[in-house]
């Protein structure tokens, strides 16, 4: 099993997931167009793809998701509290209604209903999903699990709970958010003081300090690699995100250092694929 990040930020995310014979979508959140380019900038063909997994309506997650599926021949894996999110997004916006209405007709009969707390499968990939808090309609991440192989993946979400730090133990990757630094987000001047409100809030993203206290205190320490994603392209910065990380891997005691690679994912490009 193996695993890239073909973009994530605050304009879009996809990661894709694959074994010798299943490839898993992750979110449509880029322009079909983008991600397409990714699948070939990966090696990988798009007509090979056998689903696209949702975890929520957001339009960074699933804004490309209506055109993708114009050019690919696969059932949507989504929750029912998310699709019926997604056909609503735009609602009270110019063009509100019919774009719902041409959301709908993309995925008609292409849907698979899934719930945020019950194991499904893909192809040979068995999928743990857990919920994570979001001011969205039922957001989660998941464990991607094969031949003893636990990937995770979680993005969008505002603080690590118990749920969330027993799901990521015994992980051999974790893609995982690093949202946003604390600082800048507070100084960011594009940003109104409503939404760097919901951005720091319980319900929004997850910090870099954040997570910088989990990975120092909590994390098992046993995942080879952890990609770090969705960072804002306007209150965080790649390498700062990254320092951080690094150093609260340095600075857990002595019994229990980590030898995990930190990797930063972009928005303009896929990371490298993770293969185990």
């Amino acid at each position: 099993m193996k695993v890239t990040v073909l973009g994530s930020g605050s304009t879009g995310n996809a990661v894709l997931i694959s074994t010798e014979n299943t490839r898993v979508l992750v979110d449509a959140g880029m322009s079909a167009k983008q991600i397409l380019e990714r699948f070939s900038a990966v090696g990988e063909d798009p007509a090979d793809l056998d689903a696209v997994l949702i975890t929520h309506e957001h339009s960074d997650h699933a804004g490309g998701l209506r055109v993708l599926m114009k050019s690919v021949n696969c059932p949507v894996f989504v929750s029912g509290e998310t699709e019926e999110a997604f056909y609503a997004t735009r609602r009270g916006f110019r063009n509100g209604d019919s774009e719902g209405a041409k959301r709908r007709d993309a995925l008609r009969n292409r849907t698979e209903r899934i719930e945020s707390s019950r194991e499904f499968r893909i192809g040979d990939i068995d999928f743990e999903p857990f919920s994570v808090p979001h001011d969205a309609a039922d957001n989660f991440g998941f464990v991607a699990k094969k031949d003893g192989v636990r990937i995770a993946t979680l993005m969008d979400f505002g603080y690590i709970t118990a749920l969330i730090k027993e799901r990521l133990r015994g992980c051999d990757a974790i893609v995982i958010e690093s949202n946003h630094s604390r600082d800048m987000l507070k100084t960011c001047s594009v940003y109104t003081w409503e939404l760097k409100q919901r951005i720091a809030s319980r319900n929004g993203h997850l910090s870099n300090e954040d997570l910088s206290d989990w990975l120092q205190n909590e994390y098992d320490g046993g995942a080879s690699e952890i990609v770090l994603a969705h960072l804002s392209q306007r209150a965080n910065e790649p390498h700062l995100a990254r320092l951080m990380a690094e150093s609260a891997l340095q600075m857990r005691p002595g019994l229990f250092r980590s030898d995990t690679k930190i990797t930063v994912s972009y928005h303009h490009r896929p990371t490298d694929w993770i293969a185990f």
